[in-house]
């Protein structure tokens, strides 16, 4: 016996020290990847604007040197308010790591036990990046006077606009922190968007009102060259800031997922903006002023986000909380409202939509199928791995469309379902994105299961560009 627990203990030893290896090795290479991300951008953003009036260089240089400052205050404050954040119990454990205790069957035991994690990180990027943006804005605003040809709007239109977008980030910034510490029930956090984007359209509509739509060639004879969307236009921009807040919220449980989506979708918004800055004649100064001053929203945001990826990362170090969520999905509403590109942002955005379709049954009580508090992937102990984690539930007693919605995901194989037990009781994999490519590709390790979310992410903004430099092209006279 002793013979054998000494093998077994070398065992779990060489098991530990591989996934230790493989864990700085995953580290080292996300630290490469950002090294290189952060050089090819600053390499595009330097050709592009070498191209822009003398007042907008002077603004994007400040930018840009901001920025590289709020990445080492983020950094720095993070690392040194960690204890405190765990002092004020905003602290969470990583449910998914070897140090958290569970029975000899591998179920989590109750109350948790682990390393406690400081939570709610995400408030210190939102807090650098305000205080980053309140000492841009002056300078940007100071700049303006390097203007050589009278704007088509005065330069206070410009900075009502940013102060009504940094307004905006704030206020959803409070907003999860809120959650964080008085886990906000959904019909209270729902409406509170609404009112957050308010100050911003409200800027939007008196900087020009723009709510008309190019109409597809082949639909002109019937609609016309353009279609005024009036208030309806509105109401789209307060769904979409509504929906992109919470949606990067519900698309959530594994390392690095919640900043990883985000710096993606914010470099495909960098991208799309060096391109548009790149494509659009100089004549168009409007539109060029649009995407300049979205770029300014963006790499300061780049910049706290890749920060905190840096920490965030499986094994993470801390956890972002609903501020981060909260934040970053403004920021992307803003941002896009700012730059006019909000049909863009739908398919940057469509990960979390097809995320927010698939978890719907459980997400509405309507819908009959139940959701656990805690959708996460589950963890296999022995191998390391994370896999699909189920909703139990027994299927004679699910109300109103239950049933049709049960069978419906058994019959085309949208979710796992394991057999009926003796008790009548079911197990089906909850429905979440995560989950489901668990389902399809299996069980592996809670940074490759990140990876391929991400890769599913850049394969989103891929088609994105595809369909807007591409198709476009097809159905449009002038694409801008």
């Amino acid at each position: 016996r002793l013979h054998q627990q000494a093998r077994a203990n070398r065992r779990g030893q060489e098991v530990l020290t591989m996934v230790v290896d493989e864990t700085e090795t995953s580290r080292v290479l996300l630290e490469r990847a950002m090294a290189a991300s952060v050089v090819a951008g600053l390499a595009a953003i330097a050709a592009v604007a070498a191209t822009l009036p003398g007042h907008l260089q002077v603004s994007m240089a400040a930018n840009i040197g901001l920025s590289g400052f709020a990445f080492w205050l983020t950094t720095s404050v993070v690392w040194s308010l960690g204890e405190t954040f765990l002092k004020a119990n905003l602290r969470g454990i990583d449910l998914n790591k070897t140090t958290t205790k569970r029975n000899e069957h591998g179920a989590l035991v109750r109350p948790i036990e682990g390393i406690p994690i400081p939570e709610s990180q995400g408030t210190i990027a939102a807090f650098v990046f305000i205080l980053v943006m309140s000492v841009f804005i002056p300078s940007e605003f100071a700049a303006s006077g390097l203007r050589r040809m009278p704007p088509r709007l005065p330069p206070h239109a410009h900075l009502s606009e940013q102060l009504a977008a940094v307004l905006t980030i704030t206020f959803a910034s409070f907003m999860g922190f809120a959650d964080d510490v008085l886990d906000l029930r959904w019909r209270h956090k729902i409406p509170l968007p609404f009112l957050a984007t308010l100050p911003l359209l409200l800027v939007y509509y008196a900087n020009g009102n723009v709510t008309g739509v190019m109409v597809p060639g082949p639909l002109r004879s019937i609609l016309g060259d353009s279609l005024n969307l009036g208030l309806l236009f509105y109401v789209f921009l307060l769904l979409l800031a509504v929906f992109s807040t919470h949606a990067i919220n519900i698309y959530a449980g594994v390392n690095g997922l919640e900043v990883g989506q985000s710096v993606v979708i914010a470099t495909s918004v960098l991208i799309l903006n060096v391109l548009q800055l790149h494509r659009i004649p100089v004549q168009y100064e409007e539109y060029r002023d649009q995407h300049a001053h979205s770029l300014f929203l963006i790499i300061p945001f780049l910049a706290v986000s890749l920060a905190l990826l840096r920490l965030n990362w499986y094994p993470s170090r801390v956890f972002v909380g609903d501020t981060y969520c909260y934040f970053a999905g403004m920021t992307f509403a803003v941002v896009c409202i700012v730059g006019h590109f909000s049909k863009s942002m739908v398919l940057f955005l469509l990960p979390q939509i097809l995320n927010f379709i698939y978890s719907s049954p459980q997400l509405f009580s309507f819908m009959g199928i139940p959701c656990p508090r805690h959708r996460m992937p589950a963890y296999d102990m022995k191998l390391g791995y994370v896999m699909n984690s189920y909703a139990e539930f027994k299927p004679t007693e699910l109300k109103r469309f239950g049933p049709a919605v049960f069978w419906l995901l058994r019959t085309f194989r949208l979710a796992h379902v394991r057999p009926v037990g003796t008790d009548g009781v079911v197990q089906m994999s909850n429905l979440t994105l995560i989950n489901f490519l668990l389902y399809g590709l299996g069980p592996c390790r809670e940074d490759v299961l990140c990876l391929r979310l991400l890769a599913l992410q850049v394969l989103s903004s891929g088609l994105c560009f595809a369909v807007r430099f591409g198709l476009a092209s097809y159905v449009y006279d002038v694409v801008l």
